[in-house]
């Protein structure tokens, strides 16, 4: 009966081993979970119209510092030339979205057809960086003032497209300073629990840079979680 108890007891040590084990090595990252509570306070970190040279990787070594995700909305026609700056924040835990190949309003916005080629050129050229296509749009511009026709047809095409309900105002402002892109935040992310802030990381938003650390340390002392699409 003894030795019959030991067995037991033995076993059940090496299966809750084997059970914790398991469990951790599937433990999911706060940012893939977020919104996992309707009342949790939320930040989505966004930026447009990179990759660049002079502002990415100051942004990404920001987000690394401070253990942050964010969401990059590329253009294409930038990223064909520093495929290793989107290659490193890909690798790096942030998501990849399509922003356009050429960023250039009259052609892209011409047709639904023009769209989606435009789309898909940016997306291919994604796929071939990171082996994954991505799923998210942000019209150049914003959806806000968009032909609803070509809205349709993103959204056809099986593409989740992200608009924004606060801004650091880096496209705005002439030559910002980065407390005035801080002051920005705080005034456009007032009273909301969900946020997507708008930024930029194009190679004349040094500005964005030097605020970002300023800007993580706000919402996070604000009680945000920080996620991404």
């Amino acid at each position: 009966m003894n030795k019959k108890l030991c067995f037991f007891t033995a076993f059940m040590i090496i299966f809750c081993a084997l059970v914790l084990q398991l469990v951790n090595s599937n433990v999911v990252q706060p940012a893939a979970v977020c919104g996992a509570f309707a009342d949790s306070r939320r930040v989505y970190l966004t930026f447009d119209d990179g990759p660049s040279d002079r502002v990415t990787p100051k942004i990404l070594d920001t987000l690394e510092s401070e253990g942050v995700a964010a969401t990059f909305f590329i253009v294409g026609r930038s990223a064909e030339r520093r495929e290793n700056i989107v290659r490193r924040a890909f690798a790096e835990g942030h998501s990849i979205g399509v922003h356009s190949y050429s960023h250039e309003y009259s052609s892209i916005y011409s047709s639904p057809r023009a769209l989606l080629d435009d789309i898909q050129k940016c997306n291919e050229l994604i796929y071939d960086i990171t082996g994954k296509l991505s799923h998210i749009y942000r019209f150049p511009g914003g959806s806000f003032n968009i032909d609803r026709q070509l809205v349709s047809a993103v959204t056809s095409a099986g593409y989740r497209y992200i608009d924004w309900n606060a801004s650091c105002r880096d496209a705005e402002i002439w030559s910002p300073s980065p407390e005035q892109l801080l002051n920005a935040v705080k005034a456009t992310s007032a009273d909301k629990n969900t946020i997507v802030l708008l930024c930029h990381d194009s190679t004349d938003k040094t500005a964005t840079a030097l605020a970002l650390k300023d800007i993580i340390c706000y919402y996070r002392h604000s009680g945000y979680e920080f996620c991404t699409f």
